[in-house]
Order: C-alpha cells, then structure tokens, then sequence
C-alpha cells in the first residue's frame, strides 16, 4: 500500500496523471543509493579531493510495472531517474536533454512468447556486453568505460529506440535496437543500430555485441562509429575469470570520457595532436572477481588500449577493488585503478557516472539498494 500512495505522489509532482488503483498493483518501485570519498590524483591541475554520487552505480529511482492483456502477452514499462544524493540535483543532466526527468531509462513495450518489443530511451546490447562482464560492472574507479567506448549518443544509452529482446533458446538470448536520427530529409542521419547475442549455460557466460552510430549532421556528412565487443565468463566456483576484445573504428568510436581535462605533464601535445580520441583501435581486458565467505568480494582487472592511428596513443589501466556485504542490500567499498598513458593519450580514471579529473582514483564509499 506504502508503494501505490508512493508512485501516485511521484507521478502528481512531475504532473503524469496517476495511473488507475486497478493498475497500481502491478508496478514496483525500487532504486539505488550510493555516496563515497574519492581522490583523484595525476591531473594537469592538481588533485581533487571530494565525496560524490553514483561511484560503484548511479544514485536512481525506478518505477517499473507490467499489465496482463491475456494470451500470454502483457504491457510493460520502466521509467528510471538518475540523481546526485550528495546534493540532491538530477543525474543525466547533459547539454542536449539539461533538464531530463526519467534520464536513465524510459520505454513502455510488450511482451510475450515472441519476446519483448520496447520504445524509448534504452541500453545499447554493446554497453550491456561490456557491463555484464567487467569485473566492476562498469563502476567504482576500475570502470571499463575509463578504456573502453560507452557506445550510443547519450552516455551507453540510445534516444528515441525500438530495441527487440529473443526469448531464451536454450541459453541463447538475443536482440536488436534501432535509435532514429529524427533528422528532416534523412533517416540515415544521426541513426543508430545496435545487436547483441549471448549464452549463458552453467558456469559459462559469453556474449558479443555491435553497435554503428551514424555521425552525420544536417549539414555535413562524417565516418559512422562502429564497436564490436566479444566478452565471456567463467565461473569456477573459487574465482570467476573474465575477458573481453574490442574493436573500435571511425570518429566517435573511442571518445575521451574526459576531453577537458588534461593528464599528465610533458606528452599532453605529442606531434601537435593534443586531445584526439583514437578513431582506430582495439581493447583488452582480462579481469577476476574472488568471494571469500558470503559477505568478502575482490575484483581486479587489467585493460590495454591499442591505439591503430600514427599517434600511437596507446594506455594501461590496472584497478583492484573489495566489497563488503553488510546485508543483502548494503554494502561498503574501496577501489583503486591506475592508467598508464603513453604518447600524449588522455584517458582519466572516473566511475560510474563522473568522467574523472586524472590518472590515478581512490574510492571509499557505501552502497544500499531497495
């Protein structure tokens, strides 16, 4: 009952008409809350030393729900807002959407015994490769995104989308996305399409994802961005193993998570090229993840960027991190990574949601889940 008057006052502030009673018992709310101390260390400009939000995974409130229509078919939806607890602002904010309301995700769709067919602001299957076998999970200080493309046009994810989701076969799962320009006189332009496939059967996980993002504009016409990603998992009980190999070609490919802010002292400039995203390159990652009891989990990663341009702006970076339950839905972490650049490449070690200011971050922070 708490979580019906709770979805109806939320959905009466940001003036959505609340759904009829009939229908509230179908949807569920639930969020993450995350806060932590980080250092940043090995920037042009110094360290920076500050408690922030959304370190292991962005601070968010979900409302999502299902319908039954009968024939086995149902409606669903999911409607997801980001926010920056350590002050309270919204999360997502960037300068094409500065003020979104549900910036994480928003699609209603349908689902059945063909699969599921949602509309709306959603994952790219290449970012859902990537986040389902980092080791990190994308978050804390040893995020694959410091290296590795976040595809799509608005941070891993895709505007204005029809994704298809398979049903599973067996372990084999797929899907398909299409993210529409919405550009007069072209549907080419500013499009997007994204594909993933995976297994997961036992202690194997393995999955391969796409993406080709369109770079054109209304008045000039650019190389499309294409990443390929191939990742797998293995559990061995003791210690999970994890890896992943992309491949990353064209402009917007493999974009700085930080492109205002330089690192380093003396290679920032090398061949009067200072701050150029790699348009040609390929990625590794060989990762761990090791339980210790119920409650004790240590992960580590190693990630070499191979940057293929005349540049040759290739970069390391090497992250441990721990993790420990308190409950089910609590948990205290610390993390630390590191990236070697070389000639003049300027990737920064951020987390989940911040882009990060230098080479080198510490993180100390809590987690609880609802």
């Amino acid at each position: 009952m708490k979580h019906k008057v709770l979805a109806a006052a939320v959905f009466a502030a940001v003036g959505i008409q609340a759904i009829p009673s009939y229908a509230q018992s179908s949807v569920t709310i639930y969020g993450l809350i995350d806060t932590g101390y980080v250092l940043e260390t090995g920037g042009l400009a110094g360290k920076v030393s500050k408690l922030t939000s959304g370190i292991s995974g962005g601070s968010r409130i979900g409302f999502k729900g299902t319908e039954d229509l009968g024939g086995g078919m149902s409606a669903v939806f999911l409607l997801e807002a980001g926010f920056n607890n350590d002050t309270g602002g919204v999360g997502q904010v960037s300068a094409s959407n500065p003020t979104p309301l549900f910036g994480r995700q928003s699609y209603v769709g349908l689902n059945g015994g063909f699969g599921s067919v949602l509309v709306g602001r959603q994952y790219t299957p290449q970012y859902l490769v990537m986040a389902a076998i980092d080791p990190f999970g994308t978050g804390y200080a040893g995020d694959a995104a410091n290296l590795m493309p976040n595809t799509g046009n608005a941070a891993s994810r895709m505007d204005n989308t029809v994704k298809y989701l398979t049903p599973n076969f067996s372990g084999f799962t797929g899907e398909f996305a299409y993210g529409f320009g919405e550009t007069a006189g072209s549907t080419k332009t500013a499009s997007q399409i994204g594909a993933a496939l995976g297994y997961a059967n036992g202690p194997l996980t393995l999955k391969l994802g796409f993406h080709s993002r369109n770079n054109d504009t209304a008045t000039a016409q650019n190389s499309s961005a294409r990443n390929t990603l191939f990742g797998g998992m293995y559990d061995f009980g003791v210690a999970k193993l994890h890896a992943m190999y992309g491949i990353d070609k064209g402009v917007n490919s493999s974009p700085l998570r930080n492109a205002g802010t330089v690192v380093g002292t003396s290679t920032v400039g090398l061949y009067g090229v200072p701050l150029t995203p790699s348009t040609d390159s390929t990625d590794l990652l060989v990762g761990v993840t090791v339980p210790f009891g119920a409650v004790h989990n240590v992960m580590a990663s190693y990630i070499h960027k191979n940057d293929k341009t005349s540049r040759n702006q290739d970069a390391d970076q090497y992250a441990v991190g721990y993790r420990y339950s308190l409950s089910k839905r609590t948990d205290l972490y610390a993390a630390y990574a590191h990236i070697r650049n070389k000639n003049g490449a300027n990737y920064t070690v951020g987390s989940s949601i911040e882009a990060g200011s230098g080479s080198s971050a510490w993180n100390l922070g809590m987690r609880h889940t609802f």
